[in-house]
């Protein structure tokens, strides 16, 4: 049976070089990230990470003009500007995601990854991806290494915090897109292998990824701010996980 999970977390940032620098210390990664040169069809240039089996990634406006750029202008500075998530091909029927009244603004059909992203003003937060892949555990965003396999990996993202004007309405209707159980009033979801989503009180706050946990086979807790997002990462252990589960 095919799982959800997150597998990307986007950030967006004028200062592409500097934050990326900031990450790459974080997450300890040596070598070149990979650059995708997809996203200048976007007015866009980036920088790819992967975290475990997961994915960061860094965002920059290219061109005047693009949804990068105006978000950012928008809200006044940087911060987590999309999330991916990897999941069974159902979650992107279109017939399904019409009846929720979900819009879809982009959508990329290959061999090995379907990739479908929601209106933002149908979501709530942040930019939503679906995606479904073939194999399980590829992912063509990572660069060519992840592109129609999945190397070894150990760790990845273990939760992400939204912050929203009203997190139990704005959970709820992830829960919906997402096809996922919530208590009423909730403003958390769980997806497969417990990791987590959680709404908070944006609090004057723009609407956006405020900060996320990963669990990576580092020797101690690690933290930084990355593009305005508040990263922690803590040493991955199969106990660990389980707890955070």
């Amino acid at each position: 049976m095919r799982v959800l999970r997150l597998r990307q977390l986007v950030l967006a940032t004028h200062d592409l070089d500097g934050e990326v620098a900031r990450l790459q210390e974080l997450l300890g990664a040596t070598g070149e990230p990979y650059r995708d040169p997809g996203v200048g069809t976007f007015g866009l240039v980036n920088a790819v990470l992967t975290a475990g089996t997961d994915v960061v990634e860094v965002l920059a406006p290219r061109d005047a003009g693009s949804a990068v750029g105006r978000w950012l202008e928008r809200r006044g500075g940087d911060g987590g500007y999309m999330l991916m998530v990897d999941g069974p091909p159902g979650l992107l029927d279109r017939d399904r995601l019409a009846v929720l009244g979900a819009r879809v603004v982009h959508e990329a059909a290959l061999p090995d990854i379907t990739d479908v992203h929601l209106h933002p003003k149908d979501v709530g937060g942040v930019l939503l991806a679906l995606d479904t892949v073939d194999p399980p555990g590829s992912w063509r965003w990572a660069g060519p290494a992840w592109t129609g396999t999945a190397p070894a990996a150990t760790g990845g993202l273990r939760s992400v915090t939204i912050a929203v004007d009203d997190p139990a309405q704005v959970a709820a209707r992830w829960a919906q897109l997402l096809d996922r159980p919530t208590t009423p009033g909730s403003s958390e979801l769980t997806l497969d292998d417990g990791q987590r989503l959680v709404f908070a009180a944006a609090e004057g706050r723009p609407a956006g990824a405020v900060a996320a946990t990963l669990a990576l086979p580092v020797p101690s807790p690690r933290s930084a701010v990355v593009a305005g997002v508040a990263l922690d990462v803590q040493p991955w252990q199969p106990v660990l996980m389980e707890e955070m589960a």
